[in-house]
């Protein structure tokens, strides 16, 4: 009977850990002249990849690009890259279950190591901190899901 029964669900941290950080000014010490008028680009992507049975990486990689000044003489203040990783153990999960949990869930644990790495990058840069909004990885990892389902549907429906 047990033979039977599904693999109970278990999932655990392991680890948490930066993987890249890269700071870059590369107007400085000019750009600390000018008036400050941030512009803010985040970029935002998650990868994982198995390590062994029932254990994944995950890696959160945020690129936070800043051009300060007025419309027309934007010059770039900074730029910062931060890969936060984590090591999950993701046993008895399938499919939808286990791609959720690491396209989405796994970012969210990860997201506030990531949004500190970049502040204190940022500080030490001397420029005023960034607040980082909270991310809603289940929305943006829906929204990946649709958008390769239309790609895969088009890509068949063209063949």
């Amino acid at each position: 009977m047990a033979d039977n029964q599904q693999e109970q669900a278990q999932f655990a941290l392991q680890r948490i850990y930066t993987k890249d950080l890269s700071f870059e000014s590369p107007k400085a010490p000019a750009i600390f002249q000018k008036q400050w008028q941030p512009e803010v680009k985040l970029d935002l992507n998650t990868s994982n990849s198995p390590l062994e049975e029932g254990l994944y990486e995950v890696v959160l990689s945020l690129t936070i690009t800043v051009d300060n000044g007025p419309e027309g003489t934007k010059e770039t203040a900074f730029v910062v890259e931060v890969q936060q990783a984590g090591v999950f153990l993701a046993k008895g999960l399938q499919g939808d279950e286990l791609h959720r949990t690491l396209g989405a869930f796994c970012p969210n644990i990860l997201f506030p190591y990531a949004r500190e790495a970049v502040d204190s990058l940022v500080l030490r840069g001397s420029f005023p901190p960034i607040m980082l909004a909270p991310v809603n990885f289940d929305a943006l990892y829906l929204q990946a899901r649709e958008q390769s389902e239309k790609e895969a549907s088009a890509t068949t429906t063209v063949n």
